[in-house]
C-alpha cells in the first residue's frame, strides 16, 4: 500500500489496522524546537476517541498516544517524531459473518479486487480508526500553527435535516454533536434517536474556521491551496465533498455578487465580503478561510441489506456489532486536524518563494 503519506515538507505517514495491535503515525519535517508532549496530542485524541456519548459507538479505546521518538527534554529535535496508539478494545468476533460478505458501503469489495485480500476484522486498514492516527498528527500542526496566531474553530453544521442557524461558539463543546447552536443540537438529537430505534443511521455536514493564515500560501495550476485541502479532507473516509467559501452556491450566483471586493484601511488591504473562503486563485488572500466537509450516514446499519459475497453468492446482510450511529461528531476533530497539517505544510514550501526573504533570512 503505497498511499499512506501526505506532505511535501510537513510530512504525515499512518500506518496500522482497525484490529491490529496498534495504529500510529510518523510526523517528519516538524522544527526542532518546538515544545511537545503527550498531553498537547491527548487532548484532540480526547475528542475523537469513541464512547462518549450514546451516539458514538461502544467500543472503549482510551486511545492514549505515546511519543516514540523526535522529542528531547520537552521539545522536537527536527528528526521524525513516532507515535503509537494502542488497540486495546477490539473484538475480531463481531465481523466473523462478514469474512466472505461485502458490506454495502465500505471499501470491501474495492479493497478485495485491488490486493486479492482484506482484513475483513472491522475494515482493517481502510476503517475509520486510523483516523485517530491523523488526529495525533495534527495536533502536532496544529501547535505548530498556533505559534504563529492561527486558529481553528470547527464545529458540526449539519446532522441530517438539522441545519444550525446560530452560531455561539462556546455552544460547541456543550452538546454531544458539537453544534454552536443549542436547539438545533436538541433536534438533532431526536432525529439521530428516530434513526438508532429504526437500526439505521445519519450523516452531516462539518465545518471549519481558520483565522490569521497569511496571504499566499498555495501556488497556482495543480498546487493550489484550496486543491490541497480538498484532497486532505476528501481522504477522510466518510467525506463525500468539500466545499470553500459559498461552495456550490457560488455557482447559483452572477459575477457582481460573487467577487470579493478590496479595501485599504490604514496601510492594510481588506476584503469587503468573503465569498471565496480565504483562498482566490489557489493561494490564501489573508482572511478567514471557511471550509465545509460532507459526510456520509454510517454504512454499518442492521437493516437488512443487499449484497454479494465473495464467492458471488447473492445474500442479505445484517450489520451487527459496535458502529456509530452518525460518525459527525467525531469526524469534527479529524477535518481539524487534515485542514491543520494542509496549511502546515503549505507554509513550510513558501518559505522559499521569493529571494528577497531568503536573503534576509541567511544574512541573520
Amino acid at each position: 500500500m503505497s498511499q499512506s503519506s501526505f506532505g511535501k515538507r510537513f510530512v504525515v505517514t499512518t500506518w496500522g489496522e482497525s484490529h491490529g495491535k496498534a495504529i500510529g503515525a510518523v510526523v517528519d519535517g516538524c522544527p526542532a524546537g518546538l515544545p511537545l508532549c503527550e498531553e498537547d496530542i491527548q487532548v484532540f485524541l480526547d475528542r475523537r476517541k469513541p464512547g462518549q456519548s450514546r451516539y458514538t459507538t461502544a467500543r472503549k479505546e482510551g486511545d492514549l498516544v505515546e511519543i516514540l521518538s523526535g522529542v528531547f527534554e520537552g521539545k522536537t529535535t527536527g528528526t521524525p517524531i513516532s507515535l503509537l496508539i494502542r488497540n486495546t478494545d477490539h473484538r475480531s468476533r463481531d465481523y466473523g459473518n462478514l469474512a466472505r460478505a461485502y458490506r454495502p458501503g465500505h471499501a470491501d469489495y474495492t479493497f478485495d479486487q485491488k490486493y486479492g485480500f482484506r482484513d475483513y476484522r472491522g475494515g482493517g486498514r481502510s476503517s475509520g480508526r486510523e483516523t485517530a492516527a491523523r488526529v495525533a498528527a495534527g495536533a502536532i500542526a496544529l501547535k505548530i500553527l498556533s505559534q504563529l496566531d492561527i486558529s481553528f474553530c470547527t464545529y458540526t453544521k449539519s446532522i441530517g435535516p438539522v441545519t444550525a442557524q446560530a452560531f455561539h461558539p462556546e455552544e460547541i463543546s456543550e452538546n454531544a454533536f458539537y453544534m454552536p447552536d443549542g436547539q438545533a443540537a436538541e433536534k438533532a438529537s431526536a432525529f439521530v434517536e428516530t434513526c438508532m430505534k429504526a437500526g439505521d443511521s445519519a450523516g452531516g455536514v462539518v465545518e471549519c474556521r481558520v483565522s490569521g493564515v497569511p496571504a499566499g500560501l498555495g501556488d497556482t495550476v495543480f498546487g493550489k491551496l484550496d486543491a490541497s485541502l480538498a484532497q486532505a479532507v476528501m481522504s477522510i473516509g466518510a467525506v463525500k465533498a468539500v466545499e470553500i467559501g459559498d461552495g456550490t452556491t457560488a455557482a447559483l450566483s452572477k459575477g457582481s455578487e460573487d467577487n470579493d471586493g478590496f479595501v485599504s484601511e490604514n496601510g492594510s488591504i481588506h476584503k469587503t465580503s468573503n465569498h471565496a473562503g480565504g483562498i482566490m486563485g489557489g493561494m490564501s488572500d489573508g482572511s478567514e478561510i471557511l471550509l465545509r466537509a460532507h459526510i456520509k450516514p454510517t454504512p454499518s446499519v442492521s437493516l437488512p441489506q443487499q449484497t454479494v459475497t465473495d464467492s458471488g453468492e447473492n445474500i442479505s446482510l445484517e450489520i451487527h456489532g459496535r458502529h456509530d450511529p452518525v460518525i459527525v461528531p467525531r469526524a469534527v476533530v479529524v477535518v481539524e486536524a487534515m485542514t491543520a497539517i494542509t496549511l502546515t505544510d503549505a507554509l513550510f514550501c513558501n518559505m522559499n518563494a521569493r529571494m528577497d526573504r531568503v536573503k534576509e533570512f541567511y544574512r541573520k
